[in-house]
């Protein structure tokens, strides 16, 4: 039997007992009977919250006796681990689970199987459907998807007879008083506002189907709407016209388009579902298998196709319109379970101030928008629909991965005083916009900014940067759901050198796979890669699939006719890599010449250094590069094996220990005396006091985050370059206990302002 067939058979014989004028305890008596014949199981029982506890409301096969009688706290025992974690459990063994707990009153103990499911009643866990057999046993994947449908029915049937306490389901929502919730920093800085949620919850107020047909066509219309919505979004969004948010877009289509979700829908409609009720059904199954992944790209996408299924919710239920839609009215901080990036861009961008997420994760496309965007994002936030009301004050600082909700008005004076002081810094940052960054003996720094966006460039004139340093050409690959096509990264590319002004723009070549994979240039090889930020990526991927390559070193060489390129290649490792990169320029270069194509004025070539191997043989690709840029996050990681992305590891990746300064020295020791371009790219040189090192240590060109460059200004102007270099020296030959610690002191003592 299918798990459609079994889920109707049920359905059927439920909707007949809903009809009915049983009482509601009849009708869950009722429930438990239909739910264990029909999937020959020895019991079924309901559990729902009554009081703060877990209450045995039915049940087939345990002693009568113990209905109302047995009671546990959420998360005690598998009953309560499930409605905890709203999740599924299927256990051939009950016994071995280590939540496990026997209640003698049931008679539950001659049973070794067991299969549970959260009953969901407005997002909420408020109890569980459970099946037990003698027989040790997994139950069948047809059998769980008929107790989670059943599941669903039983929602509305307990909504509707009153079995559940409201003061209990939103009890820790009627928080009144301040708190506090910590996250993960997704996009840097701070902001406050009013709490506004992003999707008001969708009420299904019918879960079983008059007529089946009928509520397919109410999906397949609803699908035609969303298809069209999405394709509005890429005219209708004030975000770089013409550019990267499009090919955002590009991936919600193909989700839009895909047959297996569709398919799942439909059968779940097959199983006797309302068209709301087939789609929540199918996402809640999402959910679930969200919590089962691992991999965090994987999960983004999942979170993408949830992002489409909210939407196409609220188009088959009539209840249309986010906070997005209906507008913003006030400076306003967007609550959200998980955020596309389709929808980010919806908002108005003068009165979003920030996001915060009950999930999200560095790699998703959202983060990359947002960071684009100018607003700051916490993620996993847990816990936030308990806490925060609509209309709540909120002070976001996604700087130290904190939300307050609620603040007192200390709290908000000191935040108020604290963005005041930020707000006056930045004026004064943009005062020195004009002005070029020499440090006090005279010595001129090159302070660049970094871009990945059309609309980054904006930025180049407002802060005064001396040009793009890193130009991540990634982006665009990274949010589109198919490879480019090299028209559209010609028009980007030349759009950038125009914003450019005659200014210097060092373009990388593509860095992706590994942990930024997609999924159209997805391998067997990149799949299975255990340490994926040193796997099948960058340069390396880029040279396997020269195709990939070939049109953007087109690309580039056409956007740049009639003006310097400037050209790196990402995650070198040996000379050789470099040459077969730079032989692929050399061949288009050729066909344009040959094609009497209008070509760059002239070309200079550079690499990244982020493999450590690449510095034991710069004596060998110096001669043939015009610059170098040390790619400080990844180096760093590299050099102390640890993943940058995971927090327990962040004591340890100090860019100021002896090892990586030491490394660093030896570079800039390896280029004295060659006519090279030493320069770095990353976060390292945009921190006023590793900015510092990196000065002392020689490094004359920083390429840093557009909102970096003021302070980093600021910094040159203060700082005399052989104090510093002579203060290095001495650290580095005799490193004290931390140099952090002694850099900090010998800048302080110099009213050197390192904040």
């Amino acid at each position: 039997m299918t798990a459609a067939a079994a889920a109707r058979q049920i359905l059927t014989r439920l909707h007949e007992v809903m009809a009915s004028r049983t009482h509601a305890q009849g009708k869950l008596d009722a429930v438990v009977e239909i739910v264990g014949e029909a999937l020959d199981s020895e019991v079924c029982s309901i559990y729902l919250l009554r009081e703060g506890m877990l209450e045995l409301y039915a049940t087939k096969g345990l002693n009568k006796e113990a209905v109302h009688v047995t009671r546990m706290a959420i998360g005690e025992g598998l009953t309560g681990t499930i409605v905890e974690n709203s999740e599924m459990l299927n256990l051939a063994e009950a016994k071995a689970h280590p939540d496990f707990e026997y209640r003698p009153e049931t008679g539950e103990d001659k049973f070794h199987s067991f299969a549970g499911v959260p009953i969901i009643y407005r997002t909420r866990a408020v109890g569980a459907l459970n099946v037990q057999h003698v027989d040790p046993r997994r139950y069948e994947d047809v059998e769980i998807e008929a107790l989670q449908t059943t599941a669903m029915v039983l929602s509305e049937l307990i909504a509707n007879a009153e079995l559940i306490d409201e003061e209990e389901v939103g009890a820790t929502e009627s928080q009144t008083g301040p708190a506090n919730i910590e996250g993960l920093t997704l996009v840097a800085g701070i902001a406050s506002g009013t709490a506004v949620y992003h999707q008001p919850r969708v009420t299904i107020d019918q879960v079983v189907a008059d007529d089946i047909e009928v509520e397919r066509q109410r999906v397949y219309r609803a699908f035609d709407k969303m298809r069209d919505q999405i394709d509005g979004l890429s005219q209708q969004a004030e975000f770089g016209k013409g550019g990267e948010h499009e090919e955002v877009l590009q991936t919600y289509k193909m989700f839009a388009y895909d047959e297996g979700w569709s398919r799942r829908i439909n059968e779940a409609i097959d199983s006797g579902l309302t068209a709301e009720a087939a789609i929540e059904r199918v996402q809640q199954h999402t959910r679930m298998r969200m919590r089962e992944i691992d991999d965090p790209l994987l999960a983004d996408r999942m979170h993408d196709l949830e992002d489409l299924a909210n939407r196409l919710l609220r188009i088959v239920s009539g209840q249309l319109g986010t906070a997005a839609t209906q507008g913003l009215r006030r400076d306003t901080i967007l609550i959200a379970k998980n955020l596309g990036p389709a929808e980010l861009l919806e908002y108005d961008r003068r009165r979003l101030k920030g996001v915060v997420l009950e999930e999200g994760s560095l790699t998703a496309h959202v983060v990359i928008v947002a960071r684009a965007m100018g607003i700051p994002v916490l993620g996993r936030a847990r816990g936030l629909r308990g806490i925060v009301r609509e209309g709540d004050p909120i002070l976001l600082d996604a700087d130290t991965a904190t939300v307050t909700i609620r603040p007192t008005q200390s709290v908000l004076d000191a935040f108020e005083t604290r963005f005041a002081k930020s707000k006056e810094r930045q004026a004064a940052y943009a005062e020195l916009r004009d002005v070029e960054p020499f440090t006090r003996c005279g010595t001129r720094i090159q302070v660049m900014m970094n871009a990945g966006l059309r609309d980054d460039m904006a930025n180049l004139p407002l802060v005064g940067a001396d040009g793009v340093g890193l130009f991540r050409t990634e982006f665009q690959f990274l949010v589109s759901a198919t490879l480019p096509q090299r028209e559209r990264q010609t028009r980007l590319y030349r759009d950038v050198l125009e914003a450019a002004q005659g200014k210097p723009v060092i373009f990388r070549t593509v860095d992706i796979g590994g942990d930024k994979a997609v999924p159209y240039l997805a391998s067997d090889e990149s799949e299975n890669d255990e340490n994926p930020a040193m796997g099948w990526r960058a340069l390396r991927l880029a040279l396997e699939r020269g195709g990939l390559l070939k049109a953007q070193a087109r690309a580039l060489l056409e956007a740049s006719a009639g003006k310097p390129l400037r050209v790196m290649f990402p995650m070198v490792s040996e000379p050789w890599e470099f040459d077969a990169a730079k032989a692929v320029f050399d061949e288009q270069l050729a066909f344009l010449r040959k094609q009497k194509k209008q070509l760059p004025d002239e070309i200079h070539y550079g690499a990244m250094l982020e493999v450590p191997a690449l510095a034991e043989v710069l004596d060998l690709i110096i001669p043939k590069v015009s610059f170098l840029s040390i790619g400080t996050n990844d180096l760093t990681q590299f050099l102390f094996a640890a993943d940058r992305a995971n927090p327990k590891l962040a004591a340890r990746y100090d860019w100021l220990s002896p090892a990586i300064l030491r490394f660093l020295r030896r570079v800039v020791q390896s280029t004295t005396g060659h006519t090279i371009d030493l320069g770095v790219c990353g976060e390292m040189g945009g921190r006023k006091l590793e900015a510092l090192a990196l000065m002392g240590l020689g490094i004359h060109r920083l390429s840093i985050t557009p909102v970096s460059v003021g302070p980093i200004k600021e910094l040159v102007r203060q700082i005399d370059l052989k104090q510093i270099e002579d203060a290095m020296t001495g650290w580095l030959n005799a490193p004290p206990p931390s140099i952090r610690e002694a850099m900090t002191v010998w800048a302080q003592e110099r009213d050197i302002d390192i904040e």
